[in-house]
């Protein structure tokens, strides 16, 4: 719903392509995450566990290919403004959380890919994916809310709190299946 609102904004009349195809994949992107803690946390239907994770990893990866190709068209369509972005000197109070959250995004994806070569095992690899997570949600939503672009208002604010409450939902789960697991041993 999102993305077919944004399609119908009258402010893409003054946006070139490429300028387009990046803000539709920052858009699609952040629906990718609200995908990523439902397949984690198992609640999708007709979804075995293993599917689930499977989907995820991929899903994590299209997440990662979204962000780039998010950043890489702001950079060809306004070089000095992504410099401001990237180096945190953007006046716009927007730039930093979207920032940091992509610096979140490639840290998880560059550990996901080489976390059999780490020997990371899966309880250190939740140790410190789940803070990243964190980090990755908070911070695309604050950047999306604070951008006012092509966007409508009100879809954005309810994709912004599904991501949020999606998140907090299987995170709160986890939570109490760890303490569950810990109060039997």
């Amino acid at each position: 719903m999102p993305i077919a609102l944004a399609a119908e904004s009258e402010q893409l009349a003054w946006r070139g392509p490429v300028y387009i195809l990046a803000g539709f994949a920052g858009i699609i992107a952040l629906a990718l995450v609200l995908v990523q803690p439902l397949l984690i946390g198992g609640v999708l239907p007709g979804m075995s566990a293993y599917r689930s994770r499977r989907a995820h990893h991929w899903i994590g990866g299209a997440l990662a290919v979204a962000v780039v190709i998010h950043v890489a068209g702001l950079w060809f369509t306004s070089p000095p403004d992504m410099i401001d972005a990237l180096t945190f000197s953007s006046p716009t109070p927007f730039s930093p959380f979207g920032v940091i959250a992509m610096w979140a995004i490639f840290a998880v994806a560059l550990l996901a890919s080489l976390r059999r070569r780490l020997g990371l095992r899966l309880r250190t690899w939740r140790i410190v994916h789940i803070p990243l997570a964190i980090v990755i949600v908070v911070g695309g939503v604050v950047h999306c809310l604070l951008i006012e672009g092509t966007m409508e208002t009100i879809s954005k604010a309810v994709l912004c709190a599904a991501v949020l409450a999606a998140t907090a939902k299987v995170m709160a789960d986890l939570w109490r299946k760890r303490t569950l697991r810990a109060e039997r041993a």
